[in-house]
Formats: structure tokens, sequence, C-alpha cells
């Protein structure tokens, strides 16, 4: 009876430590690639396990540039806020397509690899996004319908796309650590998939488009070598289970789950961003338990912070209590001469949320580059 008592007991609590958790702690997880290197499975592994710890906190373009400075050695805004770098830096590729040597924000692809390997041999990890150009029109945000489907096998672009896909190839082969081994890179193709605002966004494909242009690009990748990559599926919004899943390719082509979510200015108290950020997390964290996938808040962020609490009062509410990897806030561009306005997402010395960024900082749920290499 004991027995049978203990027994009932441990499955109530194991189903519900994992209803309130993404991924259960003694689970197994396995890549997507099954010739995923042994770097690359270590890194996974190691992302489900720091979710017991808390989460990662990311920046886009930390080392390349800050508010007021560009391609200084060893500097980062968050750095000098906190003494410490971000746990992940972000990147994007898009320019590699056209054999551009700078990136679609000015970043120099040689300056960026060095990056990529420097924040490496800390313990960093990098995350890729690729915001490459329409092969049927202009750049990535020219959403012309049907665009999407001229890279399929057989179709005009398709050439091209494979072109495409060969420089990216080449540029994941070449990120190696100070042994010859690949760098294992967070790559997420096809960004915000379930917004109309980019070629392969919602309206300017149907879901079995989507998901052939997902399934090619993931096996010709790995068909040229590539077994240093983590798949992260992204969305920007979504409201149901079906919504985030409309274009999702199957367990066996992802590894991360992931969605986009910023604050508006008309949003000035940060309730709706948090209520959003919530909802979405609920249903991803359903789907996740299911799929015995991790999740992440790929991209985030208030223009500018003008909230002086923003992080501890809005961030930390928006993620709450779900065991989520990590979280990646946009660049610090700095001045926009265009927009006339400053473009920034990070604190930098002398912003008005820097007090709150280094008590955000503190709490032992936000893990930095340090954190992540304690023992």
């Amino acid at each position: 009876m004991k027995k049978q008592l203990l027994t009932f007991l441990t499955a109530i609590f194991i189903g519900t430590s994992c209803s309130s958790a993404a991924i259960c702690s003694d689970t197994n997880l396995s890549l997507s690639d099954k010739k995923a290197t042994k770097e690359t499975n270590a890194l996974y592994q190691k992302l489900n396990t720091l979710t017991k710890k808390g989460f990662l906190f990311g920046h886009q373009d930390d080392l390349a540039y800050g508010v007021n400075w560009k391609y200084e050695n060893g500097r980062s805004d968050v750095k000098e806020v906190t003494g410490d770098y971000p746990a992940v830096y972000g990147w994007d590729i898009a320019g590699l397509e056209n054999d551009s040597p700078n990136n679609i924000d000015g970043v120099p692809f040689e300056k960026m690899k060095q990056y990529i390997i420097d924040a490496n041999s800390r313990g960093g990890i990098s995350t890729i996004s690729w915001h490459f150009d329409n092969p049927a029109g202009k750049n990535a945000w020219d959403n012309t319908p049907n665009s999407l489907k001229t890279i399929l096998p057989g179709a005009e672009n398709h050439q091209k796309y494979i072109s495409w896909l060969d420089k990216a190839a080449n540029f994941f082969l070449s990120l190696k650590d100070k042994k010859g081994k690949n760098i294992p890179i967070l790559f997420r193709p096809f960004h915000e998939l379930t917004g109309g605002w980019f070629w392969w966004g919602k309206g300017n494909c149907t879901p079995d488009e989507f998901k052939s242009a997902w399934k090619f690009t993931f096996e010709y990748l790995q068909k040229k070598g590539v077994h240093n990559l983590i798949y992260v599926y992204n969305t920007g919004s979504f409201k149901t289970e079906t919504d985030y899943l409309q274009n999702y390719p199957g367990d066996d082509y992802a590894d991360i789950l992931s969605f986009d979510s910023y604050q508006n200015n008309s949003d000035s108290s940060g309730e709706k961003f948090v209520s959003e950020v919530q909802q979405q997390f609920k249903i991803l964290n359903e789907i996740a338990v299911k799929k015995q996938k991790p999740i992440a808040l790929a991209e985030a962020g208030y223009e500018a912070v003008p909230d002086p609490k923003w992080w501890t009062g809005t961030l930390l509410k928006a993620i709450g209590d779900y065991k989520i990897t990590y979280v990646l806030l946009w660049r610090n561009h700095g001045w926009q001469e265009k927009e006339q306005k400053m473009h920034y997402y990070a604190p930098f010395s002398g912003q008005i949320s820097e007090k709150d960024f280094v008590d955000f900082y503190k709490l032992d749920k936000t893990l930095f580059e340090k954190d992540i290499n304690k023992k």
C-alpha cells in the first residue's frame, strides 16, 4: 500500500513539475540534426540544464557597437553597466547572400566572425538570424506575395537560393575555436514567420510552402556538412496553439521554440506587453512540454528604455516563472539620423534604467556570461 501511495504521489509530483516548466529535468534532449557535433549536443543539453537556475540574457550586436561607439575591442554597453558580458550574442548574416563584406547593420563579416570566436572562448553563446533579401524582389521587407515558393525545388529562384545557402554554409563552417572545432550556433532562420512584414511571412506563402522551404534549408545545410547548428523556430505574435504551429515543420526539424515581442510607446506602463508575453508563454509552454523542446524569447525590448524600472518591473514580470532558455534584447544602434531619434534596447552608462538593470543583473535567475561558466 505504501509503495502504491508513493508511486501515486511521485506521478502527481512529476506531472505538476512538468506542467510548470517547459522541459522536465530528467529528459534527455535530442537534436534534430542526428549528425550534430559533440559540442553542439553539449550546448543543447547545457541550455536545458541552465533553465533550472534561470534564463540567459542576450543582446544583439553587443560586441560590435553601442551608443556612441563602434568597433572598439572588448567594449560592450552591457559590460560597462554590469561588469559582465551577456551570455548570448545575437548576429545577422544578411548581406552574405550578395557577397557584401558587411552585414545588414554594417558589421564586417570578418569582425563578426572574430566576435563569435571571442565570445565562445569566454563561454558565451551566439545566435544568428538572417534578414536575407527577397530572391524574387528587393530586401527582406519586400513582402511581394508568393515570393517564397520561388525558392522551392524546380522553381525559378531555387538555384539562386542554393547559392545563398552555400555562402551561409561556408560562414558557419568557418566558425572554429582554437582547437579547430566548429563553434555551435543557435540558428534562427525565417524569423517572425507569423508576421506579414517579411517575404517568408504570413500571407506571402502557404503553410506547406513554408514547411518545404524550412525542410529544404535544414537538409541542404547538413548535406554541405554543417552540423554545428541548433535550429530555432521563431514566430511573431500568436493567439492559439494552432496559430503557433501552423507553419511548424515538425519535431525532427526544430530544436528550440521561440517568439519575439516588443513593448510599444502606446503601452507606457508595460501592462499590455506583460499580458501578451505571459499569454504566449502559457501556450508555448504547453506545446513545449508535449514536444520536449526548450523555449525562448528570441527578441524583446522597449526602444530607448524610458521606464527606469523596466528590467525588474516589466521584463521580469513578462517572463514570470516560465523556464525559458534565453531572452535577447535588440541592438544598441544609437542615434538614427534619418528618424532623428535614439535607437537602443539595453542600457549604457548614464541611461535612465541603468540602476535597475544592475539590480536585474544581480538576481540569481538572470544569467550572464560569468554565470554560465561557474561550476
